[in-house]
């Protein structure tokens, strides 16, 4: 049975190290020093307890089982991320890899008295929020890169029938032991827009209004609609336009979801002349701007 959303998302009591997990497989995992915690859940460390590694190759997130990010994560790996769909899909689109942390199983166990939801991914390394934290602005060749990859793992989900809905530089990781690679990580908040090919109808709904990370979220979920593919492109947009220039026009308004709201449509109803106009001059955006516009002016063409 799925959790109450509208119930208020609470952190875990932490979990012993060394507490052995069994998951629906029957597969054992031990639990290894926890190394991390987001709005929800904790991450520790894992190991297979028949295959014994000092280096952990898998982590395990856990939530409180009335909780709800956790179950939509697990239901998008179920439905859509299987290992032998992903592995299909990196053949038919001839890929080296594609940036989707591997899922290897899941289950219920119990602590305290309470129940507590457990997913066992891939480990990853650091996320490119605590790069760019840390260099600032990212170079034009590494935009584009990461762009080309994020575009990859889209076409993926998005031919799935589900949007991630929260595309930033704190869900991109680099991988643990190839960090060369990059990986959109956090499905909690993903949705499935297009259920057995049938597209969620366009609504707006104020209620629903100014929902996900404010900096990034898409016009539409200002709007409270439900989110699409385009959302996701929108989002992924911005991501670029932060990496290039070290920030967004709207950064100084975040208290303000209305104000946040208008700075977008203005930068989208202008494009690319309302980025010429706001980056600084001699700056990356300028250049990712006059070559939007000439890619204009090619396609009239």
């Amino acid at each position: 049975m799925p959790p109450r959303r509208n119930e208020k998302y609470r952190l875990p009591v932490p979990l012993p190290e060394g507490k052995v997990l069994d998951d629906m497989e029957g597969k054992q995992w031990m639990l290894g020093k926890m190394i991390g915690s987001g709005g929800f859940g904790l991450i520790y460390l894992a190991f297979p307890t028949n295959k014994p590694d000092k280096d952990a190759r898998h982590v395990i997130k856990v939530e409180y089982q009335e909780n709800g990010p956790l179950f939509s994560e697990l239901k998008f790996y179920q439905r859509a991320a299987k290992k032998d769909h992903i592995e299909n899909w990196i053949e038919l689109k001839q890929l080296d890899y594609l940036g989707i942390p591997l899922f290897y199983g899941s289950g219920i166990t119990e602590f305290k008295g309470r129940s507590y939801r457990f997913m066992v991914m891939e480990r990853l390394g650091i996320d490119l929020q605590k790069i760019s934290d840390q260099n600032g602005t990212f170079k034009k060749s590494t935009v584009l890169q990461l762009g080309v990859r994020m575009l990859d793992v889209l076409e993926y989900i998005h031919e799935n029938e589900y949007v991630h809905g929260d595309i930033k530089a704190a869900n991109l990781l680099l991988g643990y032991r190839n960090p060369d690679r990059v990986y959109l990580a956090d499905y909690g908040l993903c949705y499935r827009y297009c259920p057995n090919g049938n597209h969620k109808q366009y609504q707006e709904n104020p209620r629903k209004g100014h929902n996900g990370t404010l900096e990034f979220t898409s016009v539409d979920a200002h709007k409270g609609v439900a989110l699409s593919r385009r959302s996701d492109l929108e989002t992924l947009g911005y991501c670029l336009l932060r990496w290039s220039c070290g920030g967004l026009p709207w950064e100084r308004s975040l208290r303000d979801p209305v104000a946040v709201q208008t700075a977008k449509t203005n930068l989208l109803d202008e494009l690319p002349e309302s980025v010429l106009k706001w980056a600084p001059s001699g700056s990356r955006c300028r250049c990712f701007s006059k070559g939007c516009n000439k890619a204009s002016q090619s396609d009239a063409k």
